[in-house]
């Protein structure tokens, strides 16, 4: 079936950096919109990045400047850098792949910034 591995999470101090990636299996990966959302305890789950089979990216506001989506097509693997982390950008961190009526998630990777 179809899977999304995502990896890269862990515990960082405000100010540093993490890299997230999802691997993706069993899609055709270059025509699928890629997404990274989050979840904050007690949140709801919101998008954070996307990114367009084409490579056209958006962003929320509250990541704007400091995260960055990237897709390798050849790898079909999705990539969030993420820097200049907040307390606030702590959360469960999901991929998410979607074409049409088709959509998969990923099993989430934990993100938490801490002094």
């Amino acid at each position: 079936q179809v899977q999304l591995v995502e990896s890269g999470g862990g515990l960082v101090q405000p100010g540093r950096s993490l890299r997230l990636s999802c691997v993706a299996s069993r899609i055709p990966f270059a025509i699928y919109a890629m997404d990274w959302y989050r979840q904050a305890p007690g949140e709801q789950r919101e998008q954070v990045a996307t990114i367009t089979s084409g490579g056209s990216t958006n962003y929320a506001d509250s990541v704007k400047g400091r995260f960055t989506i990237s897709r390798d097509n050849a790898k079909n693997t999705v990539t969030l850098q993420m820097n200049s982390l907040k307390l606030e950008d702590t959360a469960v961190y999901y991929c998410h792949a979607r074409r049409g009526i088709m959509e998969y998630w990923g099993q989430g990777t934990q993100v938490t910034v801490s002094s």
